[in-house]
This record gives C-alpha cells, structure tokens and sequence, in this order.
C-alpha cells in the first residue's frame, strides 16, 4: 500500500487483506466457520499498530534501505510467516476432518491467499501466477512434509509443524540467496 502511494486506510485495508485474507478464505469457504478476524479482538489493533508504524518510518526507511534490499527483508520475513500460516490452516483443516489432499490444499491456501487478495486488490497479476522463486511450490512441500512427518513417520505436529518450516525457511532463503526461479511457459 505504501509502496502503491495509498493513504493510511488503503494501507491498512491492504494490511488486512494480505495478513488476514488468507485466514477469511480459510474460514469462510473451506471450514465455514466465523473468520478468527471477528472472534479475536487481537488483530485489528495489531494491523493498524503496524500500519501506523510503518506511515510513521516508511520514509527514512527507504532513504536508508534500498528497495531491494527491502524486498529481501520482507522475503526473509515471509519464510517464517507463510508455513506458520500454512502449518495453522492444516492444523484446522485436520481438526474439521478434511481428508489428507485437502488438508495441504487448504494449507497452501492459508500461505498463498493473503498476497493473491492483495495483488488482485491493488491491480497487479499475482505473485502466484507469475514466474518466481518457488514460493508456491516450496509451500506444497512444506505442506506434504507436515502430512508425511505426522501420519507415516509417527512424529508429533509439533515436530512436523517446525520441521516443515525449517525447511521451508532454509529453501526459501536458498531461492533468495542465489536467485532460483521458475520460468514462464
């Protein structure tokens, strides 16, 4: 949103969108259940905390950071965030009885959404259809590792869960490191 010159509500709607949009996607269409937004009063005040702050120090920010180096935070960021989402999504999806190819579609979903909400919102083709680093396929295994862990290997979720973004993380910081990507068809 900053980056798209938005004003402090656009910014915070696309805040919500990509940190919760994957959560509302998860809740409402697969588990039909009421989105964890409206039952815990934690994630509003923690979005608009973050957007206030970052309004508040996006401009030295940038004049000490150069975009790239930008974006490597926020992809280094993201190799912790999105198989925690991910691993969340599938815990639930078990929970609600899904079986096991809809318990990872379900969890590459809840790593995936939030930026496809985001991309469509602000205008732009979506990360997700685009060529990339990996991001999407390295989630899927996350996913299928989380699944082969816990049901063929007797491990605990916990276990699988921090096993799967651990390698998450480090493959993900491999692709960022030397620049692997898939290429367009």
């Amino acid at each position: 949103g900053i980056r798209k010159h938005f004003d402090i509500v656009g910014v915070f709607v696309i805040a919500l969108v990509s940190s919760l949009g994957s959560g509302l996607v998860r809740d409402a269409v697969f588990l039909q259940r009421t989105p964890i937004l409206l039952t815990d009063p934690v994630y509003l005040p923690l979005i608009a905390g973050t957007v206030i702050l970052f309004s508040l120090f996006s401009g030295p920010l940038t004049r000490v950071a150069t975009a790239d180096t930008v974006q490597k935070l926020i992809d280094i960021i993201d190799a912790v965030g999105i198989p925690i989402f991910a691993v969340i999504g599938m815990q639930l999806a078990e929970e609600h009885g899904i079986p096991v190819v809809g318990i990872i579609f379900i969890g590459v979903v809840n790593g995936t959404a939030g930026g496809l909400l985001r991309d469509v919102l602000v205008r732009d083709v979506p990360a997700i259809l685009r060529p990339g680093q990996f991001v999407t396929l390295l989630l899927l295994l996350a996913c299928v590792l989380v699944v082969a862990l816990k049901r063929y290997a007797g491990v605990t979720i916990p276990q699988a869960a921090w096993a799967a973004i651990g390698t998450f993380f480090v493959l993900r910081v491999l692709t960022v490191r030397f620049n692997w990507s898939t290429r367009s068809v």
